[in-house]
């Protein structure tokens, strides 16, 4: 059985605070400048590879993605309990 930490609400609201702000250029920009690792690059090829073969068509990932996205909208929280 894997132990799942308890945050307590203070430090879910400075995480969610953390998560939800704005970059500025400038920091967006040096986030982006960092290039990425060959793991990185590795895992990221593994993923699409995957999802190309899950989906070989351009109607399989639209049909796809309108699922996830009626999904997501059913288990969204409302803006106010989601910490925004």
């Amino acid at each position: 059985m894997t132990l799942v930490p308890r945050l307590s609400q203070a430090a879910r609201a400075r995480l969610a605070k953390l998560a939800n702000r704005q970059l500025t250029v400038g920091e967006w920009r040096a986030q982006a400048a960092i290039p990425l690792t060959p793991d990185e690059i590795e895992h990221t090829l593994a993923l699409v590879h995957w999802f190309r073969r899950r989906y070989p068509t351009a109607a399989a990932r639209l049909a796809y993605v309108r699922r996830a996205y009626a999904r997501w909208q059913r288990t969204a929280l409302p803006p106010s309990q989601s910490g925004q």
